[in-house]
């Protein structure tokens, strides 16, 4: 494999000289995943010249309150047991129609900076999905991310073509590997809507160590909806804590 070295904001890593996400790994996920969906619609979308898989679960009740993205982590998929199935569930039960996304993906082995030169193959997905749900008829759509997809959601906000977003959910933000700080702090402070950010106390090292910044950054973003909050004994991916993360998140989410 060619290997190629990559600077970004006085970072240096190695990552493939072909930086392109796994389209092959993505449709085999997309195969095996969507056999096992029993709550929600599947529906498929296109981004360039392929088409990716999303799951759609319209809100359980009478008068919908609107509609959340959802964005899973590191090289999984929309209806991962950790944290996005859960969550899309919990929500749409609750009022809240769920949109579960397909990311870019990287072969199993991929670490954090294999992903940071791919961040940008998010952003047509996150358009396609925004669209779908305007076309929908949904008015107020929040945005969740979880793990790696925060880097692509953030990523995406420092692109500018950022839109049509009415508040944002940053689950363990700032996850990294060993000997991989992150490549450049979130902009936080350059979104006007309200933020929640949401850590585990058992959360990895690095999302701990980088609450304070990110607090700081959405302080100075200045939306007094916006907080931050632990959810206490949860690790990175809420083992045996899906509740209490449905709870925080949807008790904010009902407050907006």
């Amino acid at each position: 494999m060619k290997l190629a070295n990559i600077i970004l904001t006085g970072v240096l890593f190695v990552t493939q000289s072909v930086l392109a996400s796994d389209l092959e790994r993505e449709k085999r996920l997309a195969e095996q995943t969507e056999q096992l969906i029993f709550d929600g619609e599947v529906i498929y979308l296109e981004s360039g010249d392929h088409e990716f898989m999303n799951i759609f679960m319209e809100g359980e009740a009478e008068e919908i309150k609107g509609a959340a993205i959802i964005l899973h982590g590191r090289g999984v998929h929309p209806d991962w047991d950790k944290v996005v199935k859960p969550l899309r569930i919990g929500l749409a039960e609750q009022g809240w129609s769920t949109f579960s996304m397909q990311m870019p993906v990287l072969e199993k082995q991929a670490k954090y900076y294999d992903y940071v030169p791919i961040l940008h193959e998010a952003f047509p997905r996150l358009e396609a999905g925004v669209d779908f749900l305007k076309q929908e008829g949904y008015e107020k759509i929040v945005l969740i991310a979880h793990s790696c997809s925060v880097y692509m959601a953030m990523a995406w906000v420092e692109s500018g073509e950022f839109r049509d977003i009415d508040a944002f959910v940053g689950i363990g933000m700032g996850a990294t590997d060993y000997q991989q700080p992150m490549a450049k702090p979130f902009p936080l402070d350059k979104l006007s809507v309200p933020i929640l950010d949401v850590y585990g106390a058992e959360e990895y090292p690095a999302v701990v160590r980088g609450a304070k910044q990110r607090l700081e950054s959405i302080q100075r973003g200045g939306n007094k909806k916006s907080r931050q909050t632990i959810v206490m004994g949860a690790d990175h991916y809420y083992t045996d804590k899906d509740e209490e993360l449905i709870e925080e998140v949807g008790e904010w989410m009902n407050d907006l």
